[in-house]
């Protein structure tokens, strides 16, 4: 059952990011200067000058975090969501749609400051995904931003590794930590990728020993923060270092170490592997559904699994299938 004193299960902090999907030709790409099925950071006046070619695309919202606590609500959770967006037309298309699909949504539009972060997404009839990404308002997010109410009043709290850039999100992380902690929460975060963990390694390293006690990363992430030599080093000292690691190691499945154990899960079936962005987000979204429920660590992995396998099955970071019909008999 989950934990009835909270309101929410969990509430994540990370990037507010809409993502436009929109259909596009070679021809397009080319006379935009794109590499097909490249994923590129981009600036305000690039972002300006591309969004034109993507009216009439598909918008929603998106983010790491926000993809996870998404997985949650698919999967029968109560989620919430912290992260800045602009009081622009994006900015309302973030917070309607991640209200629609059952995630609490409080952060108010930011009074100034650069636009709503977006991921522009051209499909060419390949199938092939070129991402833009303006990291816009998102960046901004800091210690004010965080709401002590949402944090107090959610089992767990769910930081975004991609969100660690800045200063003031570094600060933001602790001060939910802290507040999390004080409230007799846990406090969980995703690494998100090799190369944040090698940008801010003794941060990320001084926030996991301190702060952290569900740590969720992948092999290259988990390696790199340790700088070890190999995974199975790099997987002990992460259950020393924190009470509950989950590691995923693509298609040879997930690691789980707690309580002094090593637990070994494997993939769920997938028929034809689409798309794989996303799963780490929404494995992470089956773990912490599990974990609000108080089951062993052993089904909470199956349970993302479970989740990530539904999203490689198709384009997109969202579930297709409500993930509640997926579970298995707990």
């Amino acid at each position: 059952m989950s934990d009835v004193s909270t309101p929410f299960d969990v509430v994540g902090l990370g990037n507010a990011i809409v993502d436009v999907v929109v259909r596009a030709d070679d021809a397009t790409l080319d006379a935009l200067g794109l590499t097909k099925g490249a994923t590129t950071l981009i600036d305000a006046d690039r972002a300006a000058a591309i969004r034109p070619y993507t009216e009439g695309g598909i918008e929603m919202s998106g983010g790491s975090a926000a993809n996870t606590v998404a997985g949650l609500a698919s999967l029968g959770g109560r989620g919430a969501f912290l992260g800045k967006v602009g009081g622009d037309e994006l900015g309302r298309v973030f917070r309607d749609d991640i209200a629609a699909i059952g995630v609490e949504y409080r952060s108010p539009p930011a009074p100034e400051g650069p636009e709503t972060a977006r991921c522009l997404v051209f499909v060419t009839p390949d199938a092939e995904r070129t991402m833009l990404t303006f990291l816009g308002v998102s960046t901004a997010f800091g210690p004010d931003d965080v709401d002590s109410g949402l944090i107090e009043n959610a089992a767990i709290v769910y930081l975004e590794g991609y969100l660690f850039d800045e200063e003031q999100a570094k600060a933001a992380f602790v001060r939910a930590a802290e507040l999390a902690h004080a409230a007799g929460r846990r406090v969980a975060l995703s690494l998100s990728d090799p190369f944040c963990v090698e940008r801010h390694r003794a941060a990320f390293r001084h926030l996991v020993h301190g702060h952290v006690d569900i740590l969720f990363a992948n092999e290259a992430e988990i390696v790199a923060l340790y700088e070890a030599e190999d995974f199975d080093e790099a997987c002990r000292r992460a259950g020393a270092d924190c009470p509950f690691a989950a590691l995923t190691r693509g298609a040879a499945g997930s690691v789980i170490a707690a309580g002094g154990e090593v637990v070994q899960v494997g993939i769920a079936p997938v028929g034809q592997v689409v798309d794989t962005t996303g799963a780490g987000d929404l494995y992470a979204a089956g773990v912490l559904f599990g974990l609000t429920r108080g089951y062993e660590p052993e089904l909470c992995g199956r349970i993302g699994a479970i989740a990530a396998a539904e999203i490689v099955g198709h384009y997109g970071a969202r579930p297709q299938t409500r993930l509640a019909d997926l579970l298995p008999a707990a």
